[in-house]
C-alpha cells in the first residue's frame, strides 16, 4: 500500500496540515486504486534554522484558503445582498454565466437580472466538492434554491449546480445551472 512522506518547514497550523494529508490521500486514490485505509500520508517537519536552498533559508509559504469556503463565503455576501464585501472575493476579469446564456462581469448586473426572476433566492447546500488543476481550483456546489417568484408565490426545492474557478483564493469565472425556468414555466401554464 503506498506511503508518502511529506517534509514541511515548520510553522504550519494544525488545519493546513490535516488538510494537506488529506489531498494527498485523494490523490493517491484517485491515481491507484488503493483502500482508503491502505493509504498511509507521514507530515515531517524541520525547522526553518535547519533548511536550506540556494545558501539561504526559507520560511513555509502561506496556506491558501480551501476554493469551497472562499465560495461558500462568496455565496454567503451574495444572499445577503452584500456587494461590497462579495466584490472582496473576485479577480479582476471575473465573468459570470446564468441560464439562458446570461453572462455578466459586475455583480450589480446579476442583481438587477435576477428581480426580473424572482423576488429573493436562498440556497441549501447537499456538497461542495473541489478539483484541484495546474493554476487554481474549481469548486462545484449543488443544492436546491428556495424563494419567491415576483407575484409573491413561494417555491422550493429546485435544483442547482453552480460552478467556480478559483484561483490564488480569488474567483476568476462562475457558471450556473438551474431549473428556475423550468419550474416557473410549468408553473404558469397550469
Amino acid at each position: 500500500m503506498p506511503v508518502i512522506r511529506t517534509t514541511l518547514i515548520e510553522g504550519y497550523d494544525e488545519a493546513t496540515k490535516r488538510r494537506l494529508a488529506e489531498r494527498l490521500t485523494d490523490t493517491v486514490r484517485a491515481t491507484i486504486a488503493a483502500p482508503l485505509d491502505g493509504i498511509t500520508v507521514i507530515l515531517e517537519e524541520v525547522k526553518p534554522s535547519s533548511y536550506m536552498r540556494g545558501r539561504t533559508s526559507r520560511t513555509p509559504g502561506k496556506p491558501i484558503e480551501s476554493g469551497a469556503v472562499v465560495v461558500r463565503e462568496f455565496l454567503a455576501a451574495m444572499e445577503a445582498r452584500n456587494l461590497d464585501a462579495a466584490r472582496g472575493f473576485l479577480a479582476d476579469g471575473f465573468t459570470m454565466t446564468f441560464p439562458g446564456d446570461a453572462r455578466f462581469r459586475r455583480l450589480e448586473e446579476l442583481v438587477e437580472w435576477g428581480r426580473k426572476r424572482y423576488k429573493f433566492v436562498s440556497k441549501t447546500y447537499e456538497a461542495f466538492e473541489e478539483a484541484f488543476g495546474e493554476t487554481g481550483v474549481i469548486v462545484y456546489c449543488h443544492g436546491t434554491l428556495t424563494g419567491e417568484w415576483p407575484d409573491g408565490t413561494a417555491f422550493s426545492g429546485i435544483r442547482f449546480i453552480d460552478r467556480f474557478e478559483v484561483i490564488d483564493g480569488k474567483l476568476t469565472d462562475q457558471r450556473v445551472w438551474n431549473d428556475l425556468a423550468e419550474i416557473h414555466n410549468g408553473m404558469s401554464s397550469t
